[in-house]
């Protein structure tokens, strides 16, 4: 893990950022001793986004069975 001081990170940001994305994780110490850990996000993905599947049937068969269904008389 690279370490920068805090004047170090601020005048190349960009780079600091870039580590951080290649290595995972980074350290940026202030003169009083304090450190900061930087790391990317990790990007939050939907539980719907999902890949489709091909059951061979068309979008018009697919609204028919719907209707058919709420055609129906249940009693």
């Amino acid at each position: 893990m690279k370490e920068y001081s805090f004047t170090e990170a601020r005048q190349q940001f960009a780079s600091v950022l870039e580590e951080a994305k290649k290595d995972g994780v980074i350290c940026i110490r202030k003169r009083d001793g304090e450190s900061f850990y930087l790391k990317p996000a990790t990007p939050k993905k939907s539980p719907l986004d999902i890949q489709g599947v091909d059951i061979g049937i068309t979008s018009t068969e697919i609204v028919d069975i719907i209707r058919s269904g709420r055609e129906r008389n249940y009693s």
